[in-house]
């Protein structure tokens, strides 16, 4: 099995039965050691936005306070 060019793979059907993986069922993947796994998402799925918020929190390396943010913003 290959990953294709946009960097999807297809799961086997016999592996998608018999982890009871089914079509619209959410996954996420883990990484360790350089084996991926697959597993179904056990709590809510975050929305994009959230997971980028989540992603970029702490990033920041620059302290404005919020008048001078928008003062920056709005000219």
């Amino acid at each position: 099995m290959r990953i294709n060019s946009k960097g999807q793979v297809t799961i086997p059907k016999e592996i998608r039965d018999r982890a009871r993986h089914l079509p619209g069922t959410e996954i996420e993947f883990t990484c360790e050691g350089g084996i991926v796994e697959i597993v179904p998402v056990t709590h809510e799925p975050k929305s994009r936005g959230a997971r980028l918020v989540e992603h970029m929190r702490g990033r920041g390396n620059l302290k404005f306070t919020t008048d001078q943010i928008m003062k920056m913003t709005r000219g």
